[in-house]
């Protein structure tokens, strides 16, 4: 696939050494449309790393996310030891609870529901304290007497951005169904628009590979419950790791 402009230069010019690659988790978040489902995402502030384009709500692991899990096998599923894994996982639903104001979780006693009321004012108290790193979203769930709904994150790739970028992550993608009576909300602040979309339809936003190459799979699937059933036969566990080739006239593609 064809490279930004502003990313094919940076390949042509790299000559090493690559930056360390960080541990990072997204979450492609869908509602039901119609007879098919929309994707949420966010535009970045141009004054951020990868700024100007479009992404699902994520970002870095911090040491904070320690979650109790629900599932036992996420380390099979990501492909790292147990206690990394359910870092990603942490930071996945800790993310998705800072930029969009979802939360995956659901009372201790009754671990098949979910919360109903994120859009209460004392819940976005709650998410400017962990966004301000002073509470943690484990000691806010237990609180509260929730529980991790991991098991509504679907895990569905892994990639690692390529050699030449200055910033590196080693990114989890993971899927999420809003839950019912919940709503997204543009409180990321590191936004300047969000919008649902269609999967399908997304030729003229401007997005990295991995985005758009996401989308694409994702939309193959035209209903949420093909795209449940297809996580399930997804690969998190071993990365994507673009090879760029620049061709003779200078111009650069991203080969997986």
């Amino acid at each position: 696939m064809p490279l930004p402009p502003a990313m094919m230069k940076r390949a042509r010019e790299f000559s090493g050494p690559p930056a360390p690659a960080r541990p990072a988790a997204t979450v492609v978040l869908l509602r039901p449309s119609g007879a098919t489902f929309q994707a949420y995402v966010l535009r970045r502030m141009t004054t951020m790393a990868f700024g100007g384009v479009y992404a699902f709500p994520g970002g870095t692991v911090d040491p904070s996310d320690q979650p109790e899990t629900l599932r036992d096998d996420w380390a099979d599923r990501l492909g790292v030891p147990e206690e990394q894994a359910r870092a990603v996982v942490g930071a996945a639903a800790r993310e998705l609870f800072e930029e969009a104001g979802v939360v995956l979780a659901g009372p201790t006693a009754e671990p098949d529901r979910t919360v109903a009321d994120a859009d209460d004012p004392t819940w976005e108290s709650d998410r400017a304290a962990v966004l301000r790193r002073e509470l943690t979203m484990a000691e806010l769930l237990a609180r509260r007497g929730l529980r991790l709904r991991d098991d509504l994150l679907l895990p569905w790739a892994r990639w690692i951005t390529p050699e030449f970028e200055p910033k590196r992550f080693d990114t989890w993608f993971f899927v999420a169904l809003l839950p019912e009576a919940q709503s997204a909300r543009d409180v990321s602040g590191e936004a300047d628009r969000t919008a649902w979309i269609d999967p399908a339809d997304v030729a003229e936003l401007p997005m990295l590979p991995p985005t758009r190459h996401t989308l694409n799979q994702i939309a193959a699937s035209r209903t949420i419950p093909e795209v449940v059933a297809a996580s399930a036969h997804r690969d998190a566990a071993t990365p994507v790791t673009p090879r760029i080739e620049v061709q003779p006239d200078g111009t650069a593609t991203l080969s997986l």
